[in-house]
């Protein structure tokens, strides 16, 4: 039997049941397709996509020393699977299970319904609790050309300048492994919020572990395997604390692939039925661009452009300074991030988006002040300075407020904008539209009808009520990471 092993977000050789298993069952055809409808999309970008390339050069190198090179194609994956499996004869294509949003739910429909009519088999894999080791030897189809990986300009993807992206690849992955169980872990739970301690004292992991070049098993045997060696009282905590993320990250990921429509509808139709919010504009774009004269938000907003990657604290607080001070809608918040984002996963993203922007219901709302989160966060104004080196005149005691500074003028309006908004009265303006929302929903719990009038149509496409899913209360999501970037 002729194989199709396709390769999604899974782009290793080890612990791979998807390629164990075809091994077993005759010759393999490793794939991967990159689909130009998929890079369309508006939460994707050159440097997800850079990533993926880096790690795709590293898994053909890794399956051409097991006998059988990765081959890439670029197109359709109805077009690429129909073309391939008629040349190739074959009969079987085995995947794991992908990411359930809403683009990749009706990808794979189309692939389904194609397999059948055209008497394919597609066996579809779960994860399996053991870690599997690699196979020793892969019995290739056939002799293939195993194509080039393509550019971003290929895939006509906008350029994308981030200077300090992590690189892409299983190696690379394994070796920040080592290092944080090693020596980074370390400092894990004491600088987990800092914006400068998290380059050193998180993990790193998430993008290796959003596309599949470490499998989630393959970390948590690696950190049960530390534990078990007895490090110490001060490393174990550390450990626990990290086990702790790897499980919120686990239960995160499940939620978009129970309802995929999270990308688009508020969770709470009230909440996302509330007037005014702005998808575009001077004020949208001072926030995008970081230039909002708010200089920690504006910091966090810089470094994460040029890094791809910012702390879970730091998400939380530009999603919510965006949705609530700036009254922005949190689908076109959501998108501007997750294109930034190099290790984004919609699984895990757009629901911490919805609990971050007020959009999960009940009305639960944290109004984060970004002043304060700066004087918790980055006391010494190292990181603020860093990235908004235009206020390198202003004392430290002004650099979270300069508009306060006597000499405010110097500067303001000049080689740093104005505050865009006035940060105690836009916290007013929305607490005060969310309290409607809270009061209507706590009411609703008894008598539903009573959230009729903040409820958008039944027939509009854009918000679904979760309510109407089940009558009981939801319990309160944990308070979380955003994309929990471990």
């Amino acid at each position: 039997m002729n194989v199709l092993v396709w390769y999604k977000r899974d782009l290793r050789v080890e612990d791979h049941p998807a390629l164990t298993d075809a091994v077993g069952m005759g010759a393999v055809l490793p794939v991967y397709i990159a689909e130009p409808d998929y890079w369309a999309q508006p939460d994707t970008s050159a440097r997800q996509w850079g990533f993926i390339a880096e790690t795709l050069a590293g898994l053909r190198r890794d399956l051409a020393g097991l006998g059988a090179p990765l081959v890439v194609r670029v197109g359709c994956a109805v077009e690429v699977l129909a073309r391939l499996c008629r040349q190739n004869k074959i009969t079987r294509i085995i995947s794991h299970q992908g990411a359930a949003n809403a683009w990749s739910v009706a990808r794979d429909q189309r692939v389904a319904a194609w397999a059948r009519e055209a008497g394919i088999e597609w066996l579809e894999l779960s994860p399996r609790d053991e870690v599997l080791a690699a196979p020793q030897r892969v019995r290739m189809v056939a002799a293939i050309e195993p194509g080039v990986i393509p550019n971003a300009r290929a895939l006509r993807l906008r350029p994308d300048d981030c200077p300090h992206r992590q690189v892409g690849g299983r190696a690379q992955g394994l070796a920040l492994l080592h290092s944080f169980l090693g020596q980074r872990g370390l400092g894990y739970r004491q600088a987990i919020a800092s914006p400068l301690g998290t380059e050193r004292a998180c993990s790193r992991l998430s993008p290796y572990l959003t596309i599949g070049a470490i499998s989630e098993a393959e970390m948590r045997q690696a950190v049960q395997d530390r534990l078990a060696a007895q490090p110490g009282a001060e490393w174990a905590a550390n450990l626990r604390a990290f086990q702790g993320r790897i499980a919120w990250r686990a239960h995160f990921s499940q939620t978009l692939a129970d309802a995929p429509q999270l990308e688009h509808c508020a969770m709470d139709a009230a909440a996302g039925a509330l007037p005014g919010r702005m998808h575009e504009g001077a004020r949208f774009e001072a926030w995008v661009a970081g230039q909002t004269g708010l200089p920690y938000l504006d910091a966090c907003m810089r470094y994460l452009a040029a890094t791809g990657w910012i702390n879970f604290q730091a998400r939380a607080m530009v999603t919510a300074v965006a949705t609530y001070h700036l009254w922005l809608d949190w689908r076109a918040v959501g998108q501007v991030l997750a294109r930034r984002l190099t290790d984004y996963d919609p699984g895990l993203h757009w629901p911490q988006i919805q609990r971050h922007a007020g959009m999960s219901g009940g009305g639960r709302m944290r109004v984060f002040d970004p002043v304060k989160e700066a004087l918790a966060h980055d006391p010494g104004g190292s990181f603020t300075r860093r990235w908004v080196p235009e206020l390198a005149t202003v004392p430290d005691a002004f650099l979270q407020t300069p508009w306060k500074w006597p000499q405010a003028q110097t500067v303001l309006g000049q080689r740093y904008p104005e505050p865009v908004i006035d940060l105690a009265h836009a916290a007013r303006a929305a607490r005060a539209a969310m309290a409607g929302v809270r009061q209507a929903t706590n009411l609703a719990q008894d008598r539903p009808e009573l959230i009729e009038p903040l409820a958008a149509p039944a027939s509009s496409p854009l918000f679904f009520d979760h309510r109407k899913a089940s009558p009981r209360r939801a319990r309160p999501a944990p308070a979380g990471q955003l994309c929990l970037d471990l």
